[in-house]
């Protein structure tokens, strides 16, 4: 799940990003602001499910991808796209 809040008075939108998958004992966010180096770690619930908040700036689109385990990669099927990345898959694409 990828839920928007747009602030009238702030020029970014908090983003709150909730992933669930069987097994999963970490899940991290790359390539959001277009970094693929640092990774975001989401928050692990009691449901077993992972969350974050991240403000992101409004007008733009991010791409993502899910790091699940430190080695799945996994794209959001709530995100907005998908777009094409250089390794012949795809990336999550979020547009604010």
């Amino acid at each position: 799940m990828i839920q928007k809040t747009y602030f009238k008075t702030k020029d970014y939108c908090k983003v709150k990003f909730s992933f669930a998958v069987e097994n999963a004992e970490t899940i991290e966010i790359l390539g959001l602001n277009s970094d693929w180096e640092n990774a975001i770690i989401m928050s692990k619930k009691k449901d077993g499910s992972f969350s974050t908040d991240v403000s992101l700036p409004k007008n733009s689109q991010h791409e993502f991808k899910y790091r699940i385990n430190t080695t799945e990669w996994v794209n959001d099927p709530a995100a907005d796209s998908e777009q094409p990345n250089v390794y012949g898959g795809s990336n999550s694409v979020i547009s604010l």
